[in-house]
């Protein structure tokens, strides 16, 4: 391997020298609030007395004592949590990321009114998402909801049904008011990535007469890869961690909880900051993980673009 001529590394010394604001920015707000919270998951500080703790180790994490494992990695509930935050996370990013490629799909088209139609797919992505789970749980109410008020009148249902009752239909309740809400997001940098595509592979494959299924996945998908891999981990990211919607829709109901509704729950309403902030410690340890699995997948694929 060459050595770096001296142009490449003037680049990168001004590179640096152009991130270093940002990178003390980051370590400001991201880097301390972060080594703060991991240094109380070692402890077993409370919001009585924040003040005065004890250094416990990892005992939040697990720990054995007379004759029993505990914490967070024993706990039922965060257990619990832990799979419903993966099966959210799995679903509702799989919803979007295929939707909104066929909605990209569909405006990108030479159609009439894509304008219109471009303006109006952003609609559900600009709610705030509070605002979104509020409306949402209004019209998912078994008793007064429009949801069940039109089910009702079509004679699909023979009585109202309790949306955000059932275990299994307040998850995929859940599910689909996140994917209502962000495919607009994937099919917005899918788009972009359409937009920038040569048209003269598409008019070389129409005269050839390919069929354009085969165009759309020996052509297209390949092309649109880079931006959809950042639309997906984007949206997975935000699915691992997700609180809002799931907070407003169902409380800090355990079939739905997702491991940030537990580690509000653990540090807001038990005060117990040392077991909250290990819960949010796991779950950023998860997060991480998941984020480096990903990346080390993308590793052969854009290796295998460039050859």
């Amino acid at each position: 391997m060459s050595a770096a001529s001296p142009l490449e590394r003037s680049r990168g010394r001004s590179a640096w020298l152009f991130l270093a604001p940002m990178l003390l920015v980051l370590a400001l707000v991201a880097a301390w609030p972060l080594g703060r919270t991991i240094w109380f998951s070692l402890t077993n500080a409370t919001l009585v007395d924040l003040s005065s703790y004890d250094l416990i180790g990892l005992g939040n994490y697990l720990a054995y004592e007379d004759g029993r494992w505990y914490g967070i990695f024993t706990d039922p509930q965060w257990l619990r949590a832990l799979w419903n935050t993966l099966v959210f996370a799995a679903v509702s990013v799989s919803l979007e990321t295929v939707l909104g490629v066929m909605i990209a799909l569909i405006v990108n088209a030479n159609l009439p009114g894509r304008g219109l139609m471009r303006a109006a797919m952003l609609v559900p992505w600009a709610i705030p998402t509070v605002v979104s789970a509020k409306i949402w749980a209004w019209m998912l109410n078994d008793q007064f909801g429009i949801v069940n008020a039109m089910l009702l009148s079509a004679g699909l249902v023979e009585g109202p049904i309790a949306w955000l009752g059932g275990s299994d239909l307040a998850m995929a309740s859940i599910i689909a008011v996140d994917v209502w809400k962000t495919t607009p997001f994937v099919a917005l940098l899918v788009l972009a990535a359409l937009q920038t595509l040569p048209r003269e592979i598409y008019e070389a494959a129409k005269v050839d007469g390919i069929h354009p299924v085969r165009v759309f996945f020996q052509v297209t998908l390949p092309l649109i890869r880079p931006a959809l891999a950042v639309a997906v981990i984007f949206r997975l990211l935000d699915a691992m961690r997700m609180f809002d919607l799931v907070y407003v829709m169902t409380g800090s109901n355990e079939e739905t909880m997702t491991l940030s509704v537990f580690a509000r729950q653990a540090l807001v309403s038990f005060q117990d900051v040392g077991y909250g902030s290990a819960a949010s410690s796991g779950l950023f340890l998860i997060i991480a993980l998941i984020t480096v699995i990903y990346i080390m997948a993308l590793k052969p694929l854009g290796e295998g673009q460039k050859a």
